[in-house]
């Protein structure tokens, strides 16, 4: 059994995603995801739980037509989590 990934923050209380554990969630080379993020392709999204989700963060990482989601717990691991390849036609993403 792999145990679970847990993600650091920063003095600031941002997260830290490592470029290799992305990478591996996209299916790329670390390099290839680097040169990515180097160019501005990669965006990302952090949402804070609200009521029952308190102490829960979901994190959204975008590059082109993938995005890659995770729910974090307050401790910093990594719950559910998902790849999508979204639609251009604007409609309901693909799992």
């Amino acid at each position: 059994m792999t145990a679970p990934f847990v993600l650091n923050r920063d003095v600031d209380g941002q997260f830290l995603l490592p470029a290799d554990m992305l990478a591996e969630r996209f299916g790329w080379p670390t390099q290839t995801f680097r040169d990515y993020m180097r160019r501005g392709l990669v965006v990302s999204r952090v949402e804070r739980g609200e009521g029952e989700d308190a102490g829960r963060w979901r994190l959204s990482v975008r590059c082109g037509n993938r995005r890659w989601q995770a729910v974090v717990e307050a401790d910093g691991t990594i719950g559910a989590q998902h790849l999508d390849v979204l639609s251009t036609s604007g409609s309901a993403p693909q799992r």
